[in-house]
């Protein structure tokens, strides 16, 4: 299998609580609660190791409790290339209730110096540059943190593409458009995300195409527009297609992007078919949602829910073969 690099610049400490119902200004009783390492970049590799990947994890994280992110990152067989920087990791805590409501309250992350950054270029130059660690492919996902500015991201962006890396983007908001105007590899907006970038909202399935054909023909070779309980777009070199996955009853979403984007990935990077890699993606990231994590390759169900998951293609003159 091949070798990837996922960079996450602004880690978290995820901390899921489930409750009945959240009381605001009260003593709040929970059903369960949760603490494990992740950040975007982190699920990503998580599941690109269980496909199979020599997967090494980078970016920045906090020296003082940096134990959970060690334990889970030996744990999940991959190669912990994190930058340490004074202070802690931040927590971000997810709280979801009963009737299906979740409430996200997020942490701002570690201040980033210009040094810092200098030490990150110089780590991946080195790895870059050495035959026995350079990556297939480098997966760049997650919020930036205080001191990242999306210009540094598409800085970022262009070094590797410089050095004939693929690059796959999963961010959001102003660094979503700083990425783009960088033309990574592949870009993963989600239904919203893609209406701002195009400017327009998008209330049909002929918008949400024709922005995302627009989304590709901009330079981005694999446009992928996540679209929730609807499942996925792709336009790409494969042509346009989509994939509509299996009713499944929905714990959290947390993961569910992450885990697209991995396998979606994983596809490129094995050389399947664009239906078999739709039907893995979407499949998986279903499986996702019915609990708190990633998607589970060995879930006893998994072949139905592929068999389950609805993949059509919405063009006729694209190879289905690149």
């Amino acid at each position: 299998m091949a070798r990837v690099l996922t960079l996450t610049l602004n880690p978290a400490l995820d901390l899921a609580i489930r409750l009945p119902a959240l009381t605001l200004g009260a003593v709040n009783r929970t059903d369960a609660t949760h603490l494990e390492a992740a950040g975007k970049g982190v699920n990503v590799a998580r599941v690109l190791a269980a496909l199979g990947h020599e997967v090494a994890v980078s970016g920045f994280l906090g020296a003082d409790n940096d134990g959970a992110f060690v334990r889970a990152f030996a744990n999940w067989g991959l190669e912990d290339a994190f930058l340490r920087l004074p202070g802690d990791t931040r927590i971000n805590a997810k709280v979801a209730e009963a009737q299906g409501r979740i409430t996200d309250i997020n942490g701002p992350g570690l201040e980033v110096t210009s040094d810092d950054l200098a030490a990150l270029y110089r780590a991946l130059e080195a790895r870059v540059a050495d035959a026995a660690t350079r990556p297939d492919a480098v997966v760049i996902a997650g919020s930036l943190p205080p001191g990242v500015t999306p210009g540094d991201l598409g800085t970022l962006i262009r070094w590797l593409r410089a050095r004939d890396l693929p690059v796959w983007v999963d961010t959001s908001g102003a660094a979503l458009n700083a990425a783009i105007a960088a033309t990574p590899s592949a870009v993963k907006p989600n239904e919203t995300e893609l209406a701002e970038w195009a400017g327009e909202p998008l209330e049909d399935a002929a918008s949400r195409l024709a922005a995302a054909t627009r989304l590709h023909a901009s330079g981005i070779e694999h446009a992928l527009v996540s679209l929730g309980g609807e499942g996925m777009l792709w336009v790409g070199p494969q042509g346009s297609w989509q994939a509509t996955p299996p009713r499944v009853e929905v714990a959290s979403t947390v993961c569910a992007g992450d885990t697209l984007l991995a396998a979606m990935l994983h596809g490129r990077l094995a050389d399947l078919t664009a239906e078999v890699t739709l039907r893995l993606a979407t499949a998986l990231s279903a499986e996702a949602v019915r609990h708190v994590g990633v998607g589970d390759l060995h879930a006893s169900d998994l072949e139905q829910l592929q068999q389950n998951t609805c993949v059509h293609r919405l063009d006729d003159n694209a190879r289905e073969d690149s």
